[in-house]
């Protein structure tokens, strides 16, 4: 069995993608890095090919034919890991969003701490968010105490996407069964963890917006977040989920 893998789905994420490569591949705990690539314009998959000469033995590259949504680029990556023996699974953007260093803050969490999902918490310790705008901050902070009210799981950053799984949370949830893409697909990734009774432990981190590169962001996203939260409920209790 391999041991962790980190997966960064990308779009057009040329200025970010090299450097947060080669900050994964400094770490004092080695990973591996699988790229997710969209297809991007920008050459952003050019870049990952150039830079698999240097990192022949832990970087890989999926490239798909479009853009098709967060959620499935994860999905695609999570099939990829589970077919490559990794018992480590990370969730983490190229845009520096996430710290790298903090990797070892969520590998520790489910290695040594023995937690199915580790999630990087922008809030379980406070509000740990650098430059984003008021509006945002507020947002994402209310969504989760939503998400609490909705489904019952005491979570503190609901739409949190620096995540840590276990594979055997991953070989538990059908993955074919996952339909969101942006922030609902976060959400449901926690409660289908959560209904089937995993550990899900927040390891505090510091969240600082992209300071390169476009945010994918959209109106459509934040509506599916709200109304997906409640679907996920009824189906549950519908036993249909």
């Amino acid at each position: 069995m391999k041991d962790g893998i980190v997966i960064i789905p990308t779009y057009n994420e040329i200025e970010n993608i090299e450097i947060i490569i080669r900050a994964v591949f400094s770490l004092p705990k080695k990973f591996h890095v699988l790229i997710v690539d969209d297809n991007s314009p920008d050459g952003t998959s050019n870049k990952v090919i150039e830079l698999q000469q240097e990192f022949s033995d832990g970087l890989f590259l999926e490239t798909r034919k479009e853009k098709s949504g967060l959620g499935t680029a994860y999905v695609h990556g999570f099939k990829w890991a589970l077919q490559h023996d990794y018992e480590y699974i990370f969730e983490m953007d190229a845009d520096f969003s996430h710290n790298p260093a903090d990797l070892e803050k969520l590998y520790n969490a489910c290695n040594t701490g023995k937690a199915g999902m580790a999630i990087g918490s922008r809030y379980v310790t406070g509000v740990n968010v650098v430059n984003w705008p008021l509006n945002r901050v507020l947002m994402s902070y209310f969504a989760s105490m939503y998400v609490r009210f909705i489904t019952g799981m005491k979570i503190h950053d609901a739409t949190a996407g620096f995540i840590c799984y276990r594979r055997e949370v991953l070989e538990t949830i059908d993955l074919d069964k996952i339909k969101f893409t942006g922030y609902a697909f976060q959400i449901e990734m926690k409660y289908r963890t959560f209904i089937n009774n995993f550990k899900i432990t927040e390891v505090p981190i510091i969240f600082t917006d992209r300071t390169k590169g476009e945010s994918k962001m959209s109106n459509a996203i934040i509506k599916e977040a709200v109304f997906g939260v409640i679907m996920l409920r009824v189906r549950k209790i519908f036993n249909r989920l």
